[in-house]
């Protein structure tokens, strides 16, 4: 569905950003004035020590020595710190705004940031915690890294609906409420990707119930419609004048039965890339950038199979600036093939209570991106922890990345997450 993103939405991430940086802000200037206090204390009681040093050293001198020079602190060393709201530039508002790199009218000089998770499935096992914790729980750990980008994308993996229409033959079959659906999006959630084996777990109706309940609270979507028209067609998000299009595809679908046509609603296949080929093209015409966010692969394993490669470079051949993968469960290796990052898999994000081994390793990408399509990408490694992705930090965040690194073709990614082509 061809989406354009609405002013209001727009407004309200800017606003939850400065409610953000205003805690942040409030944060740093608090935990200052405490170590100004701290440090202006121990700067006393040193004085008052040299004070009475002195005073004995005179009282025993027989008045031959030059009188003791006292030391002045060294301003160097005080607790005067500055803090983002002292040098950051400010609205008319009063409230910080982030810094934008470069002038806004150059091919190269403005940067957005758009960022993705992989497999988010908030049923059934999560929607109890979800109950019972707060709808907002499983964003609570990795909320500023969903909240701050300006675009924020997910592999939305269940239908919401609350129809009872399961699909035959299927060995699971998932859904969810509706009332997740606001603290989703107040997460920051802007777009999710309907392609994949189980957007129409509920059929057609289920189906159809989903793209209803995400338009109502505000999120696109892409990679599924009413036709194959709709289905193909981009999702478009314009930030600061640069156009961002967002394709949806699959080549995981459990039946023909599911594939969107001329007059059936579906998803968005590729199994083979001639419609996909199409549609990107497409929608590179219509915007700066074009993300393919695509269903692929094997479950539960690292190696990729050999259309994953060989499609990724289609999809880049075509005007894919980038490709963004999922379905293994998994976190898959990262690729740069002609200038262009390919994320073979992000694994899931949120999907089930306490996923194990391999499954349980998750994180957030951030692709910042300037208008031509050239991407600097950084991979937030976290691990899924009762519902919850939590930032791994210190050793284990180096331990996760290194393994990213050693999966990955020609990438390695460095302490910070930064990923360089080797």
């Amino acid at each position: 569905m061809n989406v354009s993103r609405s002013e209001t939405r727009q407004h309200e991430k800017r606003m939850r950003k400065r409610r953000m940086r205003r805690l942040m802000i409030l944060n740093v200037t608090l935990l200052t004035i405490i170590a100004a206090v701290i440090a202006v204390w121990l700067i006393g009681l040193n004085m008052n020590a040299d004070k009475e040093a002195g005073s004995s050293n005179r009282s025993e001198d027989s008045g031959d020595n030059q009188p003791i020079e006292q030391k002045q602190p060294d301003e160097s060393n005080g607790a005067e710190t500055s803090t983002e709201e002292e040098t950051a530039p400010k609205n008319n508002e009063g409230n910080t705004e982030a810094v934008d790199s470069g002038s806004a009218d150059g091919e190269e000089g403005e940067k957005i940031s758009l960022s993705f998770v992989g497999d988010v499935l908030l049923a059934p096992y999560v929607e109890g915690v979800m109950k019972k914790n707060g709808y907002d729980f499983p964003y609570r750990e990795s909320l500023l890294y969903l909240s701050e980008p300006d675009v924020t994308a997910a592999n939305f993996e269940y239908p919401v609906t609350l129809r009872e229409a399961p699909a035959e033959n299927k060995q699971y079959v998932y859904k969810g409420p509706p009332d997740s659906l606001p603290a989703f999006r107040d997460a920051g959630f802007d777009v999710v990707n309907l392609a994949n084996n189980h957007t129409m777990d509920h059929g057609v109706e289920g189906l159809l119930d989903t793209m209803d309940y995400l338009d109502k609270a505000g999120i696109a979507h892409m990679g599924a419609g009413n036709n194959d028209t709709e289905a193909f067609a981009p999702s478009i998000h314009e930030v600061r004048g640069v156009k961002v299009a967002y394709v949806g595809l699959s080549r995981v679908v459990p039946e023909v039965s599911w594939k969107a046509d001329k007059n059936t609603p579906g998803v968005a296949e590729t199994y083979d890339t001639r419609r996909a080929v199409e549609a990107i093209t497409k929608a590179k015409d219509m915007a700066d950038i074009v993300v393919v966010m695509v269903h692929w692969g094997t479950e539960r394993t690292t190696v990729l199979e050999d259309y994953q490669k060989q499609f990724a470079r289609q999809y880049i051949d075509a005007g894919a600036d980038l490709v963004i993968g999922s379905h293994p469960h998994v976190l898959q290796g990262f690729e740069m093939y002609n200038g262009k990052w390919i994320a073979y898999s992000l694994g899931n994000f949120i999907f089930g209570l306490n996923p194990k081994g391999e499954e349980k390793d998750t994180g957030v990408l951030d692709a910042v991106c300037s208008k031509n399509g050239d991407c600097d990408l950084t991979f937030h490694p976290m691990v899924s922890v009762n519902s919850q992705p939590i930032l791994l930090e210190g050793d284990e965040a180096k331990t996760l990345l290194d393994r990213i690194t050693s999966i990955s073709l020609g990438v390695a990614l460095r302490e910070d997450g930064r990923l360089e082509a080797q």
